[in-house]
């Protein structure tokens, strides 16, 4: 096994309680030797990858890893340098209807049109022109029940620039889920969102697979607000990857391998913290380089010292 293949799984009680292994022709994910390159860089290499039907999986890493592109193949926006990417039971693809899309929390330009109502609705036939009467009562109630599913009706044919950003995303997370995918792919969706929107938005998601067993790979810089859902973590970094538990993967002896200089991985109050030591590093995937000298939450940006005498850790 090479250094980039994945950490080997243990029945854990977390694999006892997923769904039942699939293989690779009914995997909702499933990637075979896939590889990422652009020119010289390789983003990712040998990078084979099954999700199961209902499993939630975490992709982490620093910016320009490859988490972003990594959901453009499976979107039908990249095409792979080698290896294969099937989703959904086909071939990546393009207006894939199998697929929902949550992007991350945008700012509305002032001025735009647009009601919450119509922002969901654009799920349904955003990339087709005429539905027919019939079609129209159809896409109704499809929208309606959406919107009900994620608690939206109240602000439903608002304005989207009179909404929070909570409310937006909320809106964007029906628009994903009107098509009833087999897989949703979410990039980013708790940026710019407060704790309380975080876990909202996070409990949505949740909610969806379990209901619907719908498979989650879910992108993120911040891996605390969705922990206690996760399933596996695949960690990107450098061409490298890891692939397991979060137990398995969130490790110092693991991050400090990838990272190539030491990391210490903290429990405190039921969050991550990563604690770098020496030479300037990026190991909480925030943009741009740090010299993390002192206890950070994972995903979060660089305290002061005050900071970091407060939470009572030292590096």
């Amino acid at each position: 096994m090479s250094e980039s293949t994945a950490l080997t799984e243990h029945a854990t009680p977390v694999e006892r309680l997923l769904p039942p292994r699939t293989d690779s022709g009914s995997a909702a994910v499933h990637l075979d030797a896939a590889r990422l390159s652009f020119g010289e860089r390789t983003l990712w290499q040998e990078l084979d990858l099954d999700v199961r039907p209902g499993e939630f999986v975490a992709v982490l890493g620093p910016n320009g890893s490859g988490k972003t592109s990594l959901l453009k193949v499976l979107l039908g926006q990249l095409g792979l340098s080698s290896g294969t990417a099937d989703i959904a039971g086909a071939p990546a693809r393009a207006g894939n209807p199998d697929i929902g899309y949550v992007p991350q929390q945008k700012t509305i330009d002032s001025g735009v049109q647009l009601r919450g109502v119509d922002l969901v609705g654009l799920g349904v036939d955003g990339h087709r022109w005429g539905l027919g009467l019939r079609g129209r009562a159809a896409r109704k109630r499809k929208v309606t029940a959406a919107i009900a599913d994620v608690g939206a009706e109240k602000f439903a044919y608002a304005p989207l620039e009179s909404m929070s950003g909570g409310e937006q995303q909320r809106l964007r997370v029906a628009q994903a889920l009107v098509g009833d995918p087999k897989v949703l792919l979410c990039d980013e969706p708790l940026l710019s969102l407060d704790l309380a929107n975080q876990r909202l938005v996070s409990e949505l998601i949740d909610r969806r697979r379990h209901t619907h067993n719908t498979a989650v790979l879910f992108v993120t810089h911040e891996i605390n607000p969705i922990l206690p859902l996760v399933d596996r973590v695949l960690y990107l970094m450098d061409g490298k990857f890891r692939l397991g538990t979060p137990e398995e993967v969130m490790t110092s002896a693991v991050l400090s391998e990838l990272y190539q200089t030491e990391v210490d991985v903290l429990r405190v109050r039921g969050r991550l913290v990563v604690v770098g030591t020496g030479d300037t590093m990026d190991a909480l995937g925030a943009a741009g380089a740090q010299h993390c000298h002192g206890a950070v939450p994972f995903g979060g940006t660089a305290p002061s010292d005050t900071d970091i005498e407060s939470r009572g850790v030292r590096s």
